[in-house]
């Protein structure tokens, strides 16, 4: 399987998770598995990796790439939000270390077939799990004319999400929107080109594929089982790509690293509130010379923080 994707960050990552040569590590979204494989190169015969997707291009790759190492690996295509059950079905209780990478990888923008980029013409679909019946066609075209305009300014910040949602909702009354060029044709005139703002098509893309895969409503709480599941001095390391993947986890991480939470006006705590994470520092973003060398590196941003003692699973 040729999984092309470049890991971004990967020497941050690394440093970031503090790897143990024995240490059991997840990583939540494994792509081309270049984290993962990395990770892996610094284990011993008692150190494992278990990676989760649910692309299945993703997984082969990643089953592909992850042969042959000393560690123990298990590679499983799922949800992470099923990461309990994963880790529960495996007899693996605590972790060393997490990672999630999120978003969209390079082999699936590249991948015409699949429907997520812009810039080709294919059918409309952005599942990253094609087993799911939802795809892109069906939000085009059976979502309502708010709920579409909904979708494109809560996920994608779009300041035209009226205009474009009453363009789709009045083109296809005459007959459905099947392909990516033809929604990016009523996109495109709908929504001003800007000089620095890129493809009048990117940030409803980037709307539709989050509403298809449900990427915003699992994170929170999947990031919660990560730190639950980390053992004391371990670490969780989150990469994410916008604003609004960004704001999710910086919010998570600070209520996690929140302790007593009484009102300011108590004398003593009565709350017992322990904070369950130390964020470590602010987010990191990559150098300039991996931004030149791999584009869609530039809107990373790396998270990362430490679990705390005193707070049981």
């Amino acid at each position: 399987m040729n999984f092309e994707h470049k890991s971004v960050m990967l020497g941050e990552v690394l440093n970031a998770l503090n790897i143990k040569s024995n240490g059991t590590y997840l990583d939540c979204t494994l792509g081309g598995a270049g984290h993962a494989k990395a990770i892996c190169e610094r284990l011993d015969a008692h150190g494992k990796l278990i990676g989760i997707d649910r692309d299945d291009d993703a997984i082969l790759a990643a089953e592909e790439k992850l042969t042959g190492l000393t560690c123990n690996v298990e590679v499983v295509r799922a949800n992470f939000s099923e990461l309990d059950k994963i880790l529960d079905g495996l007899g693996v209780d605590e972790l060393d270390g997490a990672l999630f990478d999120l978003g969209i990888s390079s082999h699936q923008i590249d991948t015409s077939e699949r429907g997520f980029s812009y810039i080709k013409n294919s059918p409309l679909d952005m599942r990253m799990d094609r087993r799911q019946t939802l795809t892109a066609r069906d939000v085009i075209n059976h979502c309502d004319e708010n709920h579409l305009a909904k979708i494109f300014h809560d996920y994608g910040e779009e300041r035209f999400a009226k205009r474009v949602a009453a363009a789709i909702c009045r083109t296809r009354k005459n007959f459905p929107i099947e392909t990516t060029g033809e929604l990016v044709k009523l996109i495109e005139q709908n929504v001003p080109r800007t000089k620095n703002g890129g493809h009048p098509a990117k940030r409803i893309f980037q709307a539709i594929r989050i509403e298809v895969n449900g990427e915003l409503e699992i994170l929170s709480d999947a990031l919660r089982k990560a730190v639950n599941r980390l053992k004391i001095g371990g670490r969780i390391a989150v990469i994410t790509f916008h604003s609004l993947e960004d704001r999710i986890v910086k919010e998570t991480f600070k209520s996690l690293a929140q302790g007593c939470i009484c009102p300011k006006n108590f004398p003593v705590c009565i709350c017992n509130h322990q904070a369950e994470i130390k964020i470590l520092g602010k987010a990191i973003a990559p150098t300039l010379d991996e931004t030149i060398q791999n584009t869609r590196a530039k809107s990373a941003k790396l998270r990362v923080a430490e679990k705390l003692a005193g707070v049981s699973k």
